[in-house]
């Protein structure tokens, strides 16, 4: 049997620990239990160890507008890897960079935390957008306006942050990452062509967010027979 668990098993598990201590807790017998309020804190983030996010809209950056599309799959909320595609129209495209693609990772430290130690607001639309702050680090290939896409990938680096509909993890979100981009040839040194080297981006997007029950971690720490 493998001894220990990784550093994010040992957060799964401390959560799993949690909400079986929750549940255990009953009422003494004989007694009408009295109503209580809505107590969760994790706003049913925790209903799932999955969640698989698709958004679509607009990449705004040089020039003019892009649309965009947004997929992302994260394990307790907190770590993920996302993929994005932006595309300026057909007609009268004068966006530069015409199309791009970006894949990376993120992380969103903030919910572990403050739902272990019971920091919430009491307000689950403000609690669900902080905690939605995280960091994003990836490779993005840039296709200027008549070329094709670069053979080699460029850099990705930037900042998310996502806004709740409802106050709950399942739903409509609106989200925002922005960042930047450099191309290979920039990262080397050499001089910047134009926006498809370097350039600023915020992605505007309309998403749903989908919470599964991956039992991801059971899988991980299962023993050998």
């Amino acid at each position: 049997m493998r001894s220990g668990c990784s550093a994010l098993a040992r957060i799964a598990c401390a959560v799993s620990v949690a909400l079986t201590a929750n549940a255990a807790r009953g009422e003494p017998r004989g007694v009408e239990p009295a109503p209580k309020a809505n107590t969760d804190t994790s706003y049913g983030r925790l209903d799932g160890d999955l969640a698989v996010v698709l958004g679509a809209g607009l990449s705004i950056g040089p020039r003019a507008p892009r649309a965009a599309l947004d997929l992302r799959l994260r394990y307790l909320d907190t770590v993920g890897i996302f993929v994005q595609y932006e595309d300026a129209p057909l007609v009268g495209a004068i966006s530069d960079p015409r199309r791009v693609f970006a894949t990376g990772v993120e992380l969103r430290p903030l919910f572990i935390g403050r739902w272990l130690t019971g920091r919430e607001s009491s307000n689950g639309r403000i609690d669900l957008a902080v905690d939605s702050i995280g960091l994003e680090l990836g490779a993005s290939f840039s296709q200027p306006t008549g070329a094709s896409f670069p053979a080699r990938p460029g850099v990705q680096a930037g900042l998310g942050i996502e806004l709740p509909v409802l106050a709950s993890a399942t739903g409509p979100w609106i989200g925002l990452h922005g960042g930047v981009r450099w191309s290979d040839a920039a990262m080397s040194g050499e001089p910047l062509a134009g926006p498809s080297d370097r350039a600023l981006f915020l992605n505007i997007t309309l998403a749903w967010h989908q919470l599964f029950l991956a039992h991801a971690v059971d899988a991980g720490d299962r023993a050998p027979r």
